[in-house]
């Protein structure tokens, strides 16, 4: 039960605008995951300008190869809706924007609620309502949060070192929204797109 309420709270504070999980549907769900997304992309680019602003041209790029990321699992979303018979609905709430620092720690925290938590409740739901559509959606937008949560990871984990850095150039791909600096791989890990098709991003 504990563990439960820490969640909720924890939602509460990254995602003011969604609804409790408990008892929802796969359309609330999708909603709630559309206005999430919506609102990390706006996030991510105010917090791109901060890290232009203190000198972190990596980061700068890493969070907006991040908000692209987020603007395509929203867009992916809204078709889901859309096929529910329902329009999207977001609600953006103005940036908390603080030092890169504790912008990064932000971002952590939130890859990690839906990587852990939000996106394997609104699986689980659309699976037992079975919508394949969400599902897909759902589980590509959570693979690319998994990556998302490693890469802020690191650049958190090196940040001295990135005092002064350059802008960097990152790749997302089109169709899920896999975000990597290297196209090391013939085509995407997730969703098999093909890497000559992957956005650039610096």
């Amino acid at each position: 039960m504990l563990r439960h309420l820490s969640f909720l709270l924890l939602a509460t504070m990254l995602f003011p605008t969604l609804p409790a999980m408990a008892g929802t549907t796969n359309l609330q769900n999708m909603q709630a995951a559309y206005n999430g997304e919506s609102n990390a992309h706006n996030r991510y680019l105010a917090f791109a300008k901060q890290a232009d602003a203190e000198s972190y041209g990596e980061v700068a790029s890493l969070f907006r190869a991040a908000a692209r990321a987020e603007e395509i699992h929203a867009s992916n979303h809204a078709v889901v809706i859309r096929s529910l018979g329902a329009t999207p609905q977001m609600q953006l709430v103005a940036p908390n924007v603080k030092s890169t620092r504790e912008n990064l720690q932000e971002a952590i925290k939130g890859e990690t609620y839906e990587r852990d938590t939000m996106y394997p409740a609104f699986l689980k739901q659309a699976r037992a309502e079975g919508n394949r559509d969400a599902v897909r959606s759902l589980n590509l937008a959570r693979l690319a949060e998994v990556e998302h949560a490693k890469l802020y990871t690191q650049a958190l984990q090196n940040l001295g070192n990135l005092k002064g850095s350059a802008s960097k150039a990152f790749y997302v791909c089109p169709v899920c929204g896999f975000t990597t600096p290297n196209l090391n791989f013939a085509s995407c890990p997730s969703c098999f797109t093909s890497k000559e098709r992957f956005e650039r991003v610096a």
